[in-house]
């Protein structure tokens, strides 16, 4: 019986794998959200026999407050919660100022993972898209829609944790969502882990080569 907290993320992609297998079929393609979700993949790509690519969402930060959220930016798309936006009197200027930097990291850590492979075509194939858990999920539903936009026939979104409330939001966004561990007390994705260390880009790279 698996404890409730995961040993690292490897542990935790096993897990999740395969209650992806269960309802992914058909060809797909593996996203994971850099730079722990990708570690994350890794198991569910090898299980689902798919190749791995990564979907590099960036969070848009108030002003003052960066870790507070005022919308998302992923590759093709750009989500604001535009109450927010009202209640805290976030200016235009500072909004294109802070889409421009987030859509000019988004192209740097893309290019600096992938190296010089193409990024994969989704031609018929469905997107998984892979994070080692969710907390807001502001930064999920950008990928989704990115994946969307990109022209992936359905989306699976799967982390290994998240609390309900997000769940229920996800499934209003994705096609399938499949979460592991579904805690009524959720503070922050770290405690489900037994080891959170910070990945490195050197170990998003080096996953993906082995993977892809």
């Amino acid at each position: 019986m698996p404890g409730v907290r995961f040993q690292d993320r490897t542990e935790a992609g096993e897990q999740l794998a395969p209650a992806v297998g269960a309802v992914v079929a058909g060809t797909a393609v593996v996203l994971g959200i850099p730079r722990g979700g990708v570690i994350v993949a890794a198991p569910v790509a090898r299980v689902l026999g798919a190749p791995l690519d990564v979907i590099v969402p960036k969070k848009l930060g108030a002003p003052f407050q960066p870790e507070l959220g005022v919308g998302a930016v992923a590759p093709g798309v750009c989500i604001l919660d535009d109450a927010l936006i009202a209640q805290l009197g976030v200016s235009a200027t500072y909004l294109e100022a802070e889409i421009e930097r987030a859509q000019a990291e988004i192209v740097r850590r893309t290019e600096r993972y992938r190296g010089d492979r193409p990024a994969l075509a989704f031609g018929a194939a469905a997107a998984v898209i892979v994070d080692d858990g969710v907390a807001t999920g502001a930064t999920a539903f950008a990928a989704i829609a990115s994946a969307r936009a990109q022209g992936a026939s359905s989306v699976t979104f799967a982390a290994p944790v998240a609390p309900p409330e997000t769940i229920a939001r996800l499934r209003a966004a994705a096609d399938q969502v499949v979460i592991v561990r579904t805690p009524a007390r959720f503070s922050a994705v770290g405690e489900w882990y037994e080891r959170f260390d910070q990945v490195s880009d050197e170990e998003v790279e080096a996953e993906l080569a082995a993977t892809t």
